[in-house]
């Protein structure tokens, strides 16, 4: 299989930045590559982007941070999976483990929405045809790694000059899923859904102290925010966090119905006071860091 290498899959600003703090959203693509061939009906697919997620938080460079966005759409290869997490049921043949490395499908895979997703939700498909071992291949070297050496090369940039480092992936939700499954506040008998989940993965790869100073900066704004309910967190806080020498990773889901139209997909006349409020959220984590930076002996 011969496919040409995409120029670009991601943009980068602000990669100097002179605070230890790293937005980056893997979701808010827009771009479909021609060898994608799915089957199922396009808009269905626009369902699974994170639209507008890279310019919510754009003013991060203005405020010291970096900001990572990928460019090409999640439901083509998914950046917040492991690069193993291929799914046995969408392959054509047997994954070649010899000259491809090993294939480690999760449960994720098994709910079609692994690395490389098979369903849009339950009975709905993606292809009408399976995935050749090379085309998968040329997904992951070419659009996966390239996100993933990026952050990395962030994220261990950060923590060598600053001797810690904030890594926030963001994320929007819909609606229908943003409900908490422990209530934290009831109106009548309906649990309210939240408009900020932020997910450490049950506090393993953040600190609660920076979880709990965004959570009360997000209150203080009005917002329901609940912690890893319903969302953990996935691949990329995993993979970069270790809290105990001073690397956060922290996911951050916003509900879509506060800035958009689910249905239509267009901007809602809340969008820029939403963006501002975000602007105001990255600015105070910005403080934050600066504030909480303790000095590393140069060897």
């Amino acid at each position: 299989m011969n496919l040409q290498k995409p120029e670009q899959t991601f943009i980068l600003e602000n990669a100097d930045a002179p605070v230890p703090l790293i937005f980056e959203s893997s979701h808010s693509g827009l771009l479909y590559p021609d060898d994608f061939r799915y089957a199922c009906p396009f808009p269905e697919l626009e369902r699974m982007e994170d639209r507008y997620v890279e310019d919510l938080f754009s003013a991060a460079p203005d405020h010291g941070a970096a900001l990572l966005h990928a460019l090409y759409a999640r439901s083509y290869i998914d950046l917040n999976r492991a690069a193993d997490d291929i799914d046995p049921n969408l392959l054509e043949g047997e994954w070649p483990h010899e000259t491809h490395g090993p294939a480690r499908p999760t449960a994720r895979s098994d709910a079609g929405i692994g690395l490389i997703s098979r369903l849009i939700k339950p009975g709905l498909p993606v292809y009408t045809r399976s995935l050749n071992a090379d085309e998968i291949l040329h997904r992951i070297m070419h659009y996966y790694r390239p996100y993933h050496t990026a952050l990395e090369s962030l994220i261990e940039t950060a923590h060598y000059r600053f001797g810690a480092v904030w890594h926030i992936s963001c994320h929007s939700m819909p609606a229908s899923s943003a409900t908490p499954r422990r209530a934290p506040k009831l109106v009548g008998n309906r649990i309210l859904p939240s408009d900020f989940v932020l997910g450490n993965r049950d506090g393993t790869t953040c600190g609660p102290e920076f979880v709990h100073a965004a959570q009360s900066f997000l209150k203080q704004q009005g917002f329901r925010v609940t912690i890893n309910d319903p969302y953990k967190g996935v691949e990329l806080i995993q993979r970069y966090s270790q809290p105990t020498r001073g690397r956060h990773s922290l996911q951050i889901e916003i509900n879509r119905s506060l800035f958009m139209d689910e249905a239509s997909g267009e901007k809602t006349e809340k969008y820029l006071n939403i963006k501002g409020k975000i602007a105001d959220f990255i600015e105070f984590l910005s403080v934050y860091c600066r504030n909480n930076l303790t000095s590393v002996a140069a060897d």
